[in-house]
C-alpha cells in the first residue's frame, strides 16, 4: 500500500465527478484525522483538495483542523475514513482503488476517540461579518440588487433577495411559467425565515410594500363594485312586489392580494377562490400565523400543499349550500418567526409541507449597531416607489400579454440535472428520504426562482435604477402576421423582446389590442442561465 499514492488516486475521482463528501463537520472532521493519521503533514494538500469543494471550506480553518489533527490523532482511523464519505457521496472509483482502501482502518465508530478541537472549526462559529452568504456574489439583475443593498449584514442582505422573489414571484403569478416535470409551474414560492428575537427579520416589513400598491387597487375596485351593488339593491327593494319580475343584484366578490395571517384555512380558501387562485401571505410576527394554524391546522397545510403545486382548490358554504371553486391556485408565503413557531406550522419533517417550504435561518446579531446610520432615508418609502413601478410594469405586460413562457437550453438542463443529481445522492446517503424530498422541491423552487430573474433581466432597461423618469411606453412586441389557431400544437411561436424607437425618440408602446385578442396570444419564450451557485460563472444576458 501507497497512503499518498492512493489519496491522491480518490482525490483525483473527487475532483473530477465534483463530490462535496464534507459538507458539514460531522464529514469534516474525520476526514482530516484519518489523512493525518495515514499520510502525517503530506496529506495537508489531499485534504484542502477534498474540502474546497464544500461550500463551507475557509482555507484557515481547515489548516487549523488539520493542525489539530496532526497533533492529537491517534490512529484509529485511517484512510479507510476518507474512502467511506466518497462512497456515501456517490463518487464512483475503479474495483482495484476500492479494493485497495479496503485494507485501510476504516472509520472509527466512536467519534469522540478523535479528540476533536473544544471550539468546532468547520462552519459553527461565525461572526457576524464572517457568516458566508447563501447566496454568493452573482450579479444580479439591477432592480433587484438595489433592493439587497438595503441590508446592513449578510444574514438581512439573504432575506431580503428571497423576500423579494417571494413577493415578486407573488405579483406574477400567472404570467410567467416554466415546464418542469410534465407540468406547468409558476414563481409562487413559501419562504419562512427562522431567526431569534431582534435579529433584523424586520426588513421584510420593507418587501411587503412592493405588493401594495396591486392590494391597494384591488380594494379600490371592489369597494367601487360594492357601492354599485348597494345602490342597485337599493333600488330593487324598492320595487316592492315588481322585485319578483328583475334578478335580484348579486354581491360582488371581495377580492384581495394581501391575505391575513391571522385567517382559518377554510378563510384562505374563499380569499384564494375568490381571487381566481391568487394571494400573498406575508406576515413579519409568525405568531400571529402559529395562532390561526393551532386552531384549524388541517386546512391550513392542506391548502399550503395544494398551492404549493398549483392545484385546483374548492369548498362548500354551509350556510346556503354554494360550491366554489378555483382550476388553479398561486399562493405565495412570506412568513418569519421564531425557531419555536415553526413547529405549529409543520410539526414534523415526514409532514409535505416540510420540503415545500424554502427556509432560511438568521444567526442573531452578536454586536450592537448604529441605528442611526441611514442617512436619513425612510427605506419603507423607497421600496413603495418601487413597488409602484413595479405595477405599472406589471400592467403593461398584463395588458398585452397572456403568458410569459421560459425555456433553458439543452446544455442549461445538463448543467441543472448534473447538479442536483449529486445533491439528490449526498442528501439521501447522509440524511434519509426526507431530505430527498426536500432536494426535489428545491429544485422546482430553483426554476421559478430561474423564470424571475429571466423575466427582470429581460426588462432590465426599463426599471430602476436605470430608468429614471418612468414613461408607460416602454417596448414594442414583435407579432407574427398570423397568429397560430387556439389548440394548435404545430404552430407555436416563440417571440422575443425588442426596444423599438418611436417619433423623436420615444419608445414604442404595446400595440393596441382586445381583451378576446389577448386571449388568444400564444406564450413567449425568454432564455435564461442558471443561476452561478449552479453553473458556476455568470449567466449571459437575455435576447
Amino acid at each position: 500500500m501507497n497512503p499518498l499514492s492512493d489519496l491522491e488516486r480518490l482525490v483525483a475521482a473527487i475532483e473530477h465527478q465534483g463530490a462535496n463528501i464534507a459538507p458539514t463537520y460531522q464529514e469534516y472532521m474525520p476526514i482530516a484525522f484519518a489523512t493525518a493519521n495515514d499520510c502525517g503533514e503530506a496529506g495537508r494538500t489531499f485534504f484542502h483538495r477534498i474540502c474546497r469543494l464544500s461550500e463551507k471550506y475557509v482555507y484557515e480553518e481547515a489548516d487549523k483542523l488539520y493542525d489539530h489533527a496532526l497533533k492529537a490523532g491517534n490512529g484509529r482511523n485511517g484512510l479507510g475514513s476518507v474512502f467511506h464519505w466518497a462512497e456515501i457521496a456517490g463518487v464512483k472509483t475503479d474495483k482495484q482503488l476500492a479494493d485497495t482502501f479496503r485494507q485501510y482502518p476504516r472509520e472509527n465508530k466512536n467519534p469522540s476517540n478523535l479528540q476533536a478541537p473544544l471550539t468546532p472549526t468547520h462552519a459553527h462559529t461565525y461572526a457576524r461579518e464572517d457568516l458566508p452568504p447563501a447566496f454568493p456574489d452573482y450579479p444580479w439583475p439591477p432592480f433587484i440588487k438595489q433592493m439587497i443593498d438595503c441590508g446592513n449584514s449578510i444574514a438581512q442582505r439573504d432575506i431580503l433577495l428571497l423576500g423579494v422573489f417571494t413577493v415578486l414571484g407573488g405579483t406574477l403569478n400567472k404570467r410567467v411559467r416554466v415546464l418542469y416535470g410534465q407540468k406547468d409551474m409558476y414563481p409562487c414560492l413559501q419562504t419562512f425565515i427562522v431567526a431569534p428575537p431582534a435579529s433584523g427579520k424586520g426588513a421584510l416589513t420593507w418587501v411587503r410594500r412592493l405588493a401594495e400598491p396591486i392590494h391597494e387597487e384591488m380594494m379600490a375596485r371592489y369597494k367601487d363594485s360594492l357601492k354599485n351593488y348597494r345602490e342597485e339593491k337599493n333600488r330593487w327593494d324598492s320595487l316592492g312586489k315588481k322585485r319578483s319580475e328583475t334578478l335580484e343584484p348579486e354581491q360582488p366578490p371581495l377580492k384581495m392580494f394581501l391575505i391575513a395571517g391571522d385567517n382559518s384555512g377554510t378563510g384562505i380558501l374563499e380569499n384564494l377562490i375568490e381571487a381566481d387562485g391568487v394571494g400573498l401571505i406575508c406576515e413579519t410576527e409568525a405568531d400571529t400565523v402559529s395562532t390561526a394554524i393551532g386552531a384549524d391546522h388541517g386546512h391550513w397545510s392542506d391548502t399550503l400543499r395544494k398551492c404549493h403545486d398549483h392545484e385546483r382548490l374548492a369548498f362548500n358554504r354551509r350556510t346556503n349550500h354554494e360550491y366554489r371553486e378555483c382550476d388553479e391556485s398561486y399562493l405565495s408565503v412570506l412568513l418569519s418567526g421564531t425557531p419555536a413557531q415553526v413547529k405549529p406550522l409543520i410539526p414534523s419533517a415526514e409532514n409535505g409541507l416540510f420540503s415545500r417550504q424554502l427556509f432560511y435561518f438568521m444567526p442573531p446579531i452578536d454586536e450592537w449597531m448604529d441605528q442611526f446610520d441611514s442617512e436619513g432615508e425612510d427605506y419603507g418609502l423607497r421600496f413603495a416607489t418601487w413597488g409602484t413601478q413595479w405595477k405599472q410594469v406589471l400592467d403593461l405586460i398584463n395588458g398585452s400579454v397572456q403568458t410569459i413562457q421560459l425555456r433553458l437550453s439543452e446544455k442549461q438542463k445538463e448543467l441543472f440535472n448534473q447538479r442536483f443529481a449529486q445533491l439528490f445522492s449526498h442528501a439521501g446517503y447522509a440524511y434519509g428520504g426526507s431530505m430527498r424530498s426536500a432536494v426535489a422541491r428545491i429544485a422546482i423552487n430553483t426554476c421559478r426562482i430561474l423564470s424571475i430573474v429571466a423575466l427582470l433581466r429581460a426588462l432590465e432597461k426599463f426599471l430602476p435604477p436605470q430608468q429614471k423618469s418612468f414613461q408607460f411606453s416602454i417596448f414594442h412586441f414583435q407579432f407574427p402576421r398570423s397568429l397560430p389557431r387556439p389548440g394548435d400544437p404545430h404552430r407555436e411561436y416563440q417571440g422575443w423582446y425588442r426596444p423599438q424607437a418611436g417619433p423623436a425618440g420615444h419608445r414604442r408602446g404595446f400595440p393596441s389590442r382586445t381583451h378576446a385578442h389577448r386571449a388568444s396570444l400564444p406564450p413567449f419564450e425568454l432564455r435564461a442561465g442558471l443561476p452561478a451557485y449552479l453553473r458556476g460563472h455568470p449567466c449571459p444576458d437575455l435576447s
